[in-house]
């Protein structure tokens, strides 16, 4: 599909709970900051929890403030289910299922209100959306580049050479803008002062960021607009 936004990125994951909606946070803030019109979009989220009686998903709350709270929280995650299993098993809970047009027709609210939107998937680039949807499916035909967060611990070597070839082989036309290490730890283990530079030497595309603990911005000052 063609993109309504003139430029995007898709911030995919390694797997879960690695900092993927922390690390998009940052980078809508930094792109604010910059002074671009930051658009946010999370095509479904499951483990929502209930506010004023309706679903809210927090990891869209985040992002939503951190671009500046443009548009309308729906806009940002406009499918929301309870259940904290993936989206379409968490659907299928609640007696419903995952729109998939609706997955792809929701990146529209942002055409033209927006320089560049940032979408953020649900778990890892090949964790199921719909029955037949993947993330990666999803960043292909969106046509934005990748942005994999990975946890820098102990195995993000192979996860994230992993991600990386899964992005070159499922879907031929997906390209990996760069990798973003998040330090999830306090105390690292001691595999962190290594990783950068073993993803640096492994890896073909670049380390462009690493996260300190609870870091409030990226050291690091990454084009993203260009990367775009």
């Amino acid at each position: 599909m063609e993109s309504p936004a003139q430029r995007g990125l898709f911030v995919t994951g390694t797997g879960t709970e690695v900092g993927k909606t922390y690390v998009a946070a940052l980078i809508a803030r930094q792109l604010s900051a910059e002074g671009r019109r930051v658009g946010v979009y999370k095509p479904v989220a499951s483990g929502c929890r209930q506010h004023d009686g309706q679903l809210v998903s927090d990891d869209a709350l985040q992002l939503w403030e951190a671009a500046g709270r443009p548009g309308r929280l729906a806009d940002v995650c406009p499918q929301n289910f309870a259940a904290p299993l993936a989206p379409h098993l968490a659907a299928r809970a609640a007696g419903d299922q995952v729109d998939a047009r609706l997955l792809r027709e929701g990146l529209n609210a942002w055409q033209g209100r927006c320089d560049i939107v940032l979408v953020e998937g649900a778990g890892g680039l090949m964790s199921p959306l719909a029955d037949d949807t993947y993330n990666a499916t999803l960043a292909a035909e969106f046509g934005f580049p990748l942005v994999v967060v990975a946890a820098n611990r102990l195995g993000v070597i192979n996860q994230v050479l992993q991600t990386v070839i899964t992005a070159g082989t499922v879907c031929k036309d997906l390209v990996v803008a760069g990798v973003v290490l998040n330090n999830v730890c306090r105390d690292p283990d001691i595999s962190c002062a290594t990783n950068r530079q073993q993803l640096q030497a492994r890896c073909g595309p670049p380390v462009l960021a690493e996260v300190g603990w609870q870091a409030e911005e990226l050291a690091e000052r990454v084009d993203w607009y260009a990367l775009a």
